[in-house]
């Protein structure tokens, strides 16, 4: 019976790779197929270079594939498509708009007439190599457990950097620039501190869950365990007061409030955390000149066609709304607007208007289920984990694409004032892909472990468990080794305790392995340890 279960836990992963690759090959086609549709709108002519474009992104496609079939056999068929999908529409809204900048500033001469896709295109191979790396040198998520205090000194030390970096760039200290070359930093710590996150809930989630006193009805945590959400409040101020980087802050403390309700599951944590955030956020814009004017922005983005304004106004937010606008239900087409008037934001955040326009209501709809599609598949990986890191860590990505999207969005639509970055898979940047990618990879490898315990459950850890002390020993029992065979039916745990009963931790003699106590595999599943804390199978023989 154990061999046919899981024989079928194998054919259904086998399937779902079949799966996984037919999306693939559907979304190089639909981003071919943009690609044709902008071209002939743009030039009447067929876009220069489509086959070796299509062979290249069918070739790293493949070979994503290729990887995951091989390494993460289990993974959730969905991920790797949704990312890959996001990247291949990005460059076919970069190269659009490298057309338009081209021909409005080069005249001018100035940057915006460089083109973005280029770029981009070398840092999608780049990133997709590093993810395919990540998915094939690391064994199992809990890898990254070992080292989760070194990851949040590595993270603060970047997080920190942009402060000692000369200049600013659009009134935020957001790039360090090395050798002519410059990358945002907090892309990637972004990830570095979801995974500290997930090592220290994991381990002080008792004590954050510990009732406090109530106020009005609410049950507020207890003093000295709500330290380490002030501190987390206050590096997230500090980032908004010295980097006047607004995403930023609200990524890093949303995703600590997110993941601190998921570990202790009080509501008080995150009515605190809001009204923590909201409340430094006044403060912040009140007193810091660029947030100030991102706010003003946002509340009176029409200020700026009137004759006296505040200068910390910029056209941008208007310009959006007159994008978006325009494109109705069904948009102008792929080719067919003027987005790039919205001048140097147009491949970053302001990319968003470009889908508005071009692509109208249907268009935005589409892109945001595909974001909310990798999202709700991140979080059902998050509830197939049994170990509280895996959960806490595929929560913690989910969460912190979710918000990236959400200020994105937000920001280009009015909702929420602009915070300038990039929105994920879409805009040009190489640290936003590669930080991205990232995300994928391990989402992957997490999907992996999830889908392994549900299809496969009798397979060894990849990632050996602790090995135990020793046999539990039973009071009346002084020798455990004194005890019989394992009885015939299934063991329960919680059943009426009988000194006489034989002890299941006791040696087994039908089997050799587990003849000496401590001799067994620690990673090998046991009936009381199966593989991925499983609970043990009543009908296995």
């Amino acid at each position: 019976m154990r061999t046919t279960a899981r024989g079928d836990g194998r054919r259904l992963a086998a399937r779902h790779r079949n799966i996984e690759l037919g999306l693939l090959a559907l979304a190089v086609a639909v981003c071919l197929a943009g690609h044709v549709d902008a071209s002939l709108a743009l030039t009447g002519r067929m876009p220069p270079g489509l086959l070796v474009h299509g062979l290249s992104l069918g070739a790293l496609a493949g070979a994503a594939h290729l990887a995951v079939r091989r390494f993460a056999p289990y993974a959730d068929p969905l991920i790797l498509p949704l990312g890959a999908f996001l990247t291949g529409f990005g460059l076919v809204l970069l190269d659009r708009l490298d057309f338009s900048y081209k021909a409005a500033h080069t005249a001018k001469g100035d940057y915006q007439k460089i083109p973005a896709a280029p770029s981009q295109l070398m840092w999608v191979f780049i990133s997709v190599a590093v993810a395919l790396a990540l998915i094939v040198l690391v064994k199992h998520h809990r890898f990254f457990q070992r080292y989760v205090y070194l990851l949040m000194a590595g993270a603060l030390i970047l997080l920190a950097a942009p402060v000692l970096s000369p200049g600013d760039s659009f009134g935020a200290k957001r790039w360090i620039r090395l050798f002519g070359l410059s990358f945002e930093p907090d892309e990637f710590v972004k990830v570095a501190i979801t995974i500290f996150f997930a090592g220290y809930l994991m381990a002080s989630r008792d004590a954050l869950a510990l009732a406090g006193r109530k106020v009005w009805g609410l049950t507020l945590p207890r003093g000295r365990h709500a330290g380490p959400v002030l501190a987390i409040w206050v590096v997230s101020l500090l980032v908004l007061i010295f980097e006047r980087d607004l995403g930023t802050s609200l990524i890093f403390f949303g995703v600590f409030i997110v993941m601190l309700y998921v570990a202790t599951e009080r509501t008080s944590w995150v009515v605190l955390g809001l009204l923590m955030a909201v409340g430094g956020a006044a403060v912040v814009g009140t007193v810091e000149p660029h947030v100030h004017g991102r706010v003003e922005a946002w509340l009176h983005p029409l200020d700026y066609y009137k004759p006296v304004h505040d200068k910390a106004i910029s056209e941008q937010p208007a310009e959006a709304l007159f994008s978006l606008g325009t494109g109705h239900l069904t948009g102008t087409g792929l080719g067919s607007g003027r987005p790039w008037l919205i001048g140097f934001a147009g491949r970053s955040d302001f990319i968003f208007t470009t889908i508005g326009e071009e692509l109208g209501l249907a268009g935005v709809t589409a892109i945001l289920l595909v974001y909310v599609l990798l999202i709700q598949r991140g979080l059902r990986t998050a509830i197939g984990l049994t170990d509280p890191f895996g959960k806490l860590l595929a929560t913690g990505l989910s969460a912190a694409l979710a918000l990236q999207v959400f200020v994105v969005v937000g920001g280009v639509s009015g909702l929420v004032p602009l915070t300038g970055k990039a929105l994920p898979f879409l805009a040009a940047g190489g640290s936003s892909l590669l930080a991205n990618w990232l995300m994928v990879a391990l989402l992957i490898k997490l999907s992996d472990s999830s889908g392994r315990t549900a299809l496969d459950p009798v397979q060894p850890s990849p990632e050996p468990l602790p090995t135990q002390a020793g046999p539990v020993e039973r009071p009346g029992q002084a020798d455990p080794s004194a005890a019989g065979p394992l009885p015939s039916g299934p063991y329960d745990p919680y059943g009426p305790y009988d000194p006489s009963a034989p002890d299941p931790t006791g040696p087994n003699p039908s089997n050799p392995a587990l003849a000496t106590p401590g001799a067994a595999d620690p990673s090998a599943p046991t009936q009381l340890r199966p593989a991925y804390g499983h609970p043990p199978n009543p009908a296995a023989p």
